[in-house]
């Protein structure tokens, strides 16, 4: 490869940080091919030549992955961030030859039996734990590739594989468009009546980048889009029903119809995925995927979420009662419940989501959270913008260091919407990660770079970014995602960070940071007005602990909901039987909802968790996750959240299984090295407020 190649193609660099200010839409397929090219030759080699040794196999095949890795995990990347319809066609002109490449490496003969080498040979017990789970995933991951079939079936199996990929993306690009392709346009004040300020000023500067150049928040026009920011405070807020009814069935349509309609494509994956898991042996793909998950099996699941959803559905049923009795309206809608929850939520705790804003400003959100870092495990975090390349300007770099002052991890942080070209939601990626490499015949570490992604409000006209409670909680959750790839001590690639930790307890370490945001000390220390620097009143400290398990019941139902219709696709549902997926949801919001859902709702449409994510039968996995989290916080509790060395001692325990091990152990056995115990409801009940229930 000539140098010249390496400079006009930005993508082929390889290692480090990406330069995003120079990664063009059109240097994606080039790039692509030429690595393509390039890692089959090396596969082919490596193929051809064997050695079943840690050196002579895994050594060289990290290489190639790590390779396709970069690159593909940098375009990935923007396609969550910067998305553009010239960077999506590029995307999908190139997909099939990845997906190619990475179904021949996953069903390699050669490879998979080189693992068996290692696996039965004498040197197996001189490896590190982290090692043999390493070898062991390649094995499993290699027979639920297909590298045990042979002719027809392989062929079938990789089409299947290939036409998933397809369809999944333009699934979740349908979600994006439908979700681009309403808006309300508002101009007089009684239609936009109830909204908060801060809404106001976001509607109207929507309408100014729909070409309204003289839109103000007072005296509008204002624009109402589906996208979160703009979708949750107008259904909290707004009082003209008729407009939360039009917003709301926009909402529950999208992707529903049309040239965008994902029907056929939820149809067709759940028939896909049936069949792959029918070719690799399995009864259902539930099973399949939970092969690789920390549950047992489907049963073991279905009994946690059985327990739970008894628990949770009497407590929903009464928060609904309540809420029929507080509006004063018997037969309550499903655009009413934010509403009126939001009203009585005001009335019984006497404050609003709105009213916080001013105390959560990020840059001292921020603060508070890394102070948190610091007082739990012993990490200095410091600004190092403009020490890396960024993809849009208000994208900031920071730098984590250990208690000797020695960096050992970087993060960025993109924290706001952007909803013409980045996806809702919010998300932690690795950028680079840990790993021991040897350069020029000297041993160092690479240290790991994580994204993390937010969808907050952004900073409106002169004011600073305001948070929500909400999205304070959210970037807590990605944060601890963040420290598990950061403060990860494993130097095998493949289990460094959050690599091979089974999806079930990936969440573990996010979940359990959300509850700081409850902790007094890291709230009260986070929580300063952004105008006068006063520090939140205790009343509202107050009122935030009681509205903690305000309708918790119903808010874990919900996610039950999900979790059981998840499954049930994935588990018993025949494709192309005479019940279509929206009535299995039907069927199951019997026992799983107390307000059912509108015969039209077509939610599914825009479920991209299960249908375009990484979620498909295991959307429960947030449950059996929190379950760990809230009882990985009960120590924390049960040693005493005043008692400073407690904390400390309680963190670096935490920090030295759950963060630093990753994937070098089953979760099993490093929840149970942090806890002594195997994890138990109680904390999480207790935690909603549902343990007397």
């Amino acid at each position: 490869m000539t140098t010249a190649t390496m400079t006009q193609n930005p993508l082929l660099i390889g290692k480090g940080l990406p330069p995003f200010e120079q990664i063009k839409p059109e240097h994606v397929v080039p790039a692509m091919k030429e690595i393509l090219a390039e890692l089959e030759a090396k596969l082919t080699d490596l193929e051809a030549n064997i050695a079943p040794t840690w050196t002579g196999l895994v050594i060289p095949l990290t290489e190639i992955e790590e390779r396709l890795g970069w690159t593909w995990g940098v375009v990935g990347h923007l396609m969550g961030v910067k998305n553009s319809p010239e960077l999506r066609q590029a995307y999908e002109e190139i997909q099939p030859e990845v997906v190619q490449f990475i179904t021949r490496f996953s069903q390699s003969k050669a490879l998979y039996q080189g693992f068996k080498g290692i696996r039965n040979s004498e040197t197996w017990d001189s490896l590190e734990p982290a090692q043999k789970r390493i070898v062991e995933a390649a094995l499993r991951d290699a027979e639920l590739s297909g590298v045990g079939l042979e002719g027809e079936q392989r062929d079938r199996f990789n089409q299947i594989q290939l036409e998933l990929a397809e369809i999944t993306t333009k699934f979740s690009n349908n979600v994006l468009d439908a979700t681009q392709a309403f808006q309300l346009k508002l101009t007089e004040a009684a239609e936009v009546d109830g909204l908060p300020a801060s809404d106001l000023s976001l509607a109207a500067q929507t309408a100014r980048s729909k070409g309204e150049e003289n839109a103000t928040p007072e005296a509008g026009p204002w624009v109402i889009t589906l996208d979160y920011p703009s979708y949750v405070p107008f259904m909290k807020y707004a009082t003209n029903r008729e407009l939360r009814e039009k917003v709301y069935r926009a909402f529950i349509s999208r992707a529903a119809s049309g040239d965008l309609d994902n029907n056929p494509i939820i149809e067709r994956v759940l028939k896909l995925r049936q069949k792959k898991a029918e070719i690799l042996g399995f009864s259902s793909y539930a099973e399949l995927s939970l092969a690789k998950k920390m549950a047992p099996d489907v049963a073991a699941v279905e009994k946690l979420l059985e327990e739970l959803r008894q628990v949770s559905y009497d407590a929903a049923a009464k928060d609904l009662e309540e809420l029929k009795a507080f509006a004063g309206i018997e037969d309550l809608k499903p655009w009413d419940t934010a509403f009126w929850a939001e009203k009585q939520q005001e009335a019984k705790f006497a404050f609003t989501d709105e009213e916080l804003r001013p105390y959560f400003a990020l840059p001292q959100v921020l603060n508070g959270l890394f102070e948190l870092a610091q007082r739990i495990f012993n990490v200095n975090i410091t600004p190092a913008d403009g020490q890396a390349p960024v993809w849009h300007e208000d994208i900031r770099y920071f730098k984590v260091e250990n208690e000797r002052g020695e960096a050992i991890a970087y993060f960025y942080l993109d924290p706001y919407s952007r909803p013409a070209e980045k996806r809702g939601g919010a998300w932690m990626n690795d950028c680079v990660g840990r790993a021991k490499m040897t350069v020029e015949g000297k041993v160092t570490t690479r240290l790991p770079v994580a994204y993390l992604i937010c969808n907050q409000t952004p900073p409106v006209d002169d004011k600073p970014s305001l948070m929500t409670f909400d999205e304070v909680s959210t970037l807590f959750h990605e944060f601890g995602h963040g420290l598990q790839h950061m403060l990860t001590q494993v130097d095998y690639p493949a289990a460094a960070g959050i690599n091979n930790v089974e999806w079930d307890a990936v969440e573990l370490p996010s979940q359990f940071m959300e509850n700081w945001c409850y902790d007094r000390a890291t709230l009260m220390g986070m929580a300063k007005h952004y105008e006068t620097g006063e520090t939140l009143p205790e009343h509202y400290y107050q009122k935030l602990l009681a509205a903690r398990n305000y309708m918790s019941g119903s808010g874990m139902l919900r996610q039950l909901h999900l979790s059981l219709v998840d499954l049930e696709l994935h588990h018993r549902y025949q494709p192309g039987s005479a019940e279509t997926p929206s009535q299995v949801r039907q069927r199951i919001a019997k026992n799983t909802t107390v307000l059912p859902p509108l015969p039209e709702d077509a939610f599914l449409c825009a479920f991209g968790h299960i249908f375009a994510g990484g979620y498909a039968a295991g959307y429960y996995s947030y449950k059996w996750a929190e379950v760990l989290s809230a009882d990985a916080f009960a120590a924390f509790e049960e040693a005493g959240l005043d008692d400073e060395t407690a904390v400390q001692q309680t963190g670096k325990r935490f920090r030295d299984t759950v963060l630093a091990l990753g994937g070098s152990q089953h979760p099993m056995d490093v929840f149970q090295a942090f806890r002594g115990r195997e994890p138990q409801t109680e904390a999480l009940l207790r935690h909603s407020g549902l343990l007397a229930a």
